[in-house]
């Protein structure tokens, strides 16, 4: 009766697979009814229920799903070899379940609306425009660094403890729907990932875990870069499952907070979006626009850029192949280049705005 059960389980993974792609169709669909209907309920649901909890109970769950996965292995090695119908329908009920959980609970926000949409943005933008946009950041990141530093050589250290940035980052939200009201963010569920090690020699500053909610942040990466990339899971946990969307929400969130240091991070990670997008486009330019840059901020972009390259190993690139695999499938079709896209958010938005 059991095996029967898990024969008909393992089944349901092919018309859910085909509903999926179905409802990939439709965006408005999910706008509607899943992003802006079910998906809010279940978030909430989970965050009050896990947020309170000082540790992350998704990493907990990955742990446990491990070790049970490592014995079920071990203890059926022998029938493994035997009985391939056995660990066949084992293995794919098991996927069945989790398919279903992943878009029931978060992964149906892959099909939304693109953001520009949403914002009334354009998707498109000149090198004009791009120039513009990134002279503004600019010279609000510089005006803003000199008001931490008072000397425009020195780089920035967040003064405050990674859990207060949890605790801080709220307010970016508060002040943030008040311009764009969807992006009411409460309550609170976002901590250090008990994976930071082995988050950090994959390459990765954080993430969402789409089976319990609870956003995580890799508790190794540089201070100065904590707010945004807390403030970016929490986009995450919003329904922008993109990480380009979540890049720019999260990136408007650290600028719209109260508090310099989030200003400052969020400004200076616009502005690294777009000088990037510059020099690709037109070196000469950005070596031009570079030499504007504070050189304090320009050491906090080292300082970033010297802790990734000394966690370089060779699995780093096995893992970035696998989730821009992962994005692929989830209709952002440049993968990990998608990224790109939130210079297009970024420019557009700051276009006609005075900083």
């Amino acid at each position: 009766m059991l095996k029967k059960k898990k024969t008909i389980i393992a089944l349901l993974l092919i018309p859910q697979y085909l509903i999926v792609r179905l409802l990939s169709n439709y965006p408005e669909f999910i706008e509607n009814y899943y992003s802006n209907g079910l998906y809010p309920f279940i978030s909430k649901i989970f965050r009050y229920v896990l947020g309170w909890m000082p540790f992350s109970f998704g990493d907990l769950i990955y742990t446990l799903a491990i070790i049970y996965c490592v014995r079920w292995f071990f203890i059926n090695r022998k029938r493994l070899r035997k009985d391939t119908k056995f660990w066949f329908i084992d293995v794919f009920s098991a996927l069945s379940i989790i398919y279903f959980a992943f878009h029931l609970f978060w992964g149906l926000n892959y099909y939304r609306l693109p953001l520009h949409k949403n914002l009334n943005l354009n998707k498109n933008y000149t090198t004009e425009k791009l120039i513009g946009a990134t002279e503004k950041l600019l010279e609000s990141s510089n005006k803003i660094h000199l008001e931490i530093t008072k000397n425009d050589t020195v780089k920035v250290k967040i003064p405050f403890s990674k859990r207060t940035t949890f605790k801080l980052a709220l307010e970016g939200y508060e002040n943030l729907k008040q311009v764009f009201p969807d992006l009411e963010y409460k309550p609170r569920s976002i901590k250090k990932s008990l994976f930071s090690y082995p988050l950090t020699y994959m390459g990765f500053s954080g993430y969402l875990n789409p089976l319990t909610n609870e956003a995580q942040v890799n508790a190794l990466i540089p201070d100065y870069k904590f707010p945004t990339t807390t403030t970016h899971e929490m986009a995450h946990q919003l329904g922008y499952a993109a990480e380009n969307e979540a890049n720019f929400i999260g990136c408007l969130a650290a600028i719209n907070h109260d508090n310099v240091f989030f200003k400052y991070a969020g400004y200076t990670f616009a502005l690294r979006f777009c000088l990037n997008e510059i020099y690709r486009r037109d070196s000469c330019l950005y070596e031009d626009l570079i030499a504007d840059v504070n050189i304090g901020i320009l050491k906090n972009y080292k300082e970033s850029r010297d802790f990734w390259e000394a966690h370089q190993n060779p699995t780093e690139p096995f893992f970035k192949l696998f989730y821009g695999n992962f994005l692929k499938a989830n209709q952002q079709n440049k993968g990990m280049e998608s990224y790109s896209y939130v210079v297009a958010l970024l420019t557009n938005y700051f276009d006609n705005k005075t900083l």
